[in-house]
């Protein structure tokens, strides 16, 4: 048999990676001949850069930028193989998860460290970039990452703005003048799984600006400081991104990155599956297998089982997921093409244990499943002979 095995990761237990080879060694004690493809995934979050520089024998670097508070911190990049692509999570440099809750204040956090990520990616002779956009902690319409690009927004005294959504409103004009020459020769590729527009009631601002800190009135003040920046974007760049779908993404990163660098919105688990040759891998395969450690109603809405689920359906062939956890909503699933979804625990036992545990309980829960997989097989060859 040929298996492609081509998981996520299990979130703060292993890698995608890890996940794979997990599972590799679990069925290679119930079919050691088989022939078996290991391909980490990811879906444009969390865990994307680590996917696609195992994928492409990559390098991960570092560099020193901006929290979302303005504070130094150490954020990871990626090169892929090819020595020319940068993978950036925005969350490395502007995520929420860097911030307390009660430092979290979408009038003044900004996504500067975005751009200086990108700045590093630039250093790096890369003039290709993945962009994943999910976790951001700020609401600032992407005006911290042109800040570190080299544009010079300013108000109506010609004086800088400082950083944060609540800046927007002091917004009068952006001189380009200084902007980092090396963008024109550039593509950008944004990892966005959302359709979110960028002001409205389903906008940035209203959608997510709670869960960033912004109280009720501060959603309905950072709307429109983003719907002034839009009318801006509009008046000077000849694109009006105010009701374009996914521009909402990460505060309004999206809509900048549309309007001044040109950037392409993509679903983040089809650049994965196109950067890592999914399709190709899958040619002739007789089974897929791809797990995540929670697999619920939210896995059909774009996340890395689903997306996998999809392409094999293309060829025909059968695909199981291997959760770490089930939630409800999974019937959804097996009209996406998957075939069955096994939960990878064998007992009662903590979060905290299950994580622990994660490499050998999907190791023994690959080896089960192919053994009940091939026993009709089996049974045949036995009547055969």
């Amino acid at each position: 048999m040929k298996i492609v095995i081509a998981p996520d990761s299990f979130k703060g237990s292993l890698t995608a990676k890890q996940v794979g080879e997990a599972i590799r060694s679990g069925i290679q004690r119930a079919l050691p001949q088989s022939e078996l493809i290991v391909k980490p995934m990811a879906d444009g979050g969390e865990g994307t850069i680590q996917c696609l520089v195992d994928a492409t024998d990559g390098r991960i670097l570092t560099a020193t930028v901006k929290n979302p508070l303005g504070e130094d911190i150490s954020a990871e990049f990626g090169i892929l193989g090819d020595g020319v692509t940068c993978v950036i999570e925005m969350a490395a440099a502007s995520g929420l998860y860097l911030i307390s809750a009660a430092d979290r204040d979408p009038f003044v956090t900004t996504t500067y460290g975005f751009g200086q990520l990108i700045t590093a990616g630039l250093d790096q002779g890369c003039r290709k970039f993945i962009l994943g956009l999910g976790g951001s902690a700020t609401n600032d319409g992407g005006a911290g990452m042109l800040q570190a690009l080299g544009y010079v927004l300013l108000d109506q005294n010609d004086q800088p703005l400082s950083f944060g959504g609540g800046e927007l409103s002091r917004l009068s004009r952006i001189d380009t003048s200084q902007v980092d020459k090396r963008l024109t020769d550039c593509h950008f590729v944004i990892a966005c799984d959302v359709t979110n527009p960028f002001v409205g009631p389903n906008g940035a601002s209203h959608v997510f600006g709670p869960q960033k800190g912004a109280t009720p009135e501060m959603v309905l003040q950072l709307d429109d400081y983003l719907r002034h920046f839009a009318d801006l974007i509009e008046k000077t760049r000849g694109i009006a991104i105010h009701d374009l779908p996914g521009t909402g993404a990460a505060g309004g990163v999206a809509g900048a990155l549309l309007a001044f660098l040109n950037g392409q919105l993509r679903s983040g688990i089809e650049i994965v599956i196109e950067t890592t040759g999914l399709a190709e891998a899958m040619d002739k395969a007789n089974l897929v297998i791809t797990g995540e450690g929670q697999v619920d109603f939210q896995t059909a809405q774009g996340k890395t089982p689903c997306g996998v689920a999809q392409v094999a359906q293309r060829y025909g062939i059968p695909v199981i997921v291997l959760a770490g956890s089930i939630g409800n909503g999974i019937d959804t699933l097996y009209e996406k093409g998957v075939s069955a979804v096994v939960s990878i625990t064998n007992k009662p036992m903590t979060l905290d244990q299950s994580m622990l545990e994660a490499a050998s309980l999907l190791e023994q829960t690959a080896e089960q499943v192919m053994r009940i997989a091939t026993i009709p097989l089996q049974h045949s060859v036995n009547r055969i002979f």
